[in-house]
């Protein structure tokens, strides 16, 4: 076997950028999932004792420090860096507004019951954070 030759089933010079992003977006699924299941469930306990706005708000937070963590270990495989953990929780910060409009739509609009309405707003969010959080821990 020539060694310049590829393995069949290696991704080629040209289509490894976008092996590698679509690798990174399937483990951001994947951290996302888990990511999501931690704060969801913090945000279905506290709605026992909270409106669900400051429940999800306190879900919202714990998954900030879970997510950067993981993104930056296991999603895109960076080591941690001072720049990228401080400009890491706006891409979050951002994310929390937009799905926050979207989780007031969801009830108040839509009425969607409270506890499905929190999905509804993080599945339309997951492209832009995974775009955003790939850029700013790449960055550094």
């Amino acid at each position: 076997m020539n060694p310049d030759h590829e393995r069949a089933d290696s991704p080629s010079p040209q289509s490894r950028p976008l092996h590698r992003i679509v690798s990174e977006f399937l483990r951001f699924l994947v951290m996302g999932g888990a990511n999501t299941i931690v704060a969801y469930a913090i945000y279905l306990l506290l709605l026992n004792w909270m409106r669900y706005e400051l429940a999800y708000t306190i879900g919202y937070a714990v998954g900030i420090a879970m997510a950067y963590v993981l993104s930056s270990t296991f999603v895109f495989r960076q080591p941690f860096k001072r720049r990228s953990a401080l400009r890491f929780p706006f891409v979050y910060i951002a994310q929390f507004l937009v799905s926050f409009v979207l989780l007031r739509i969801a009830v108040e609009w839509i009425g969607l019951p409270e506890w499905v309405a929190l999905g509804f707003a993080v599945v339309a969010t997951i492209p832009v954070t995974f775009a955003l959080s790939r850029w700013i821990l790449r960055a550094g």
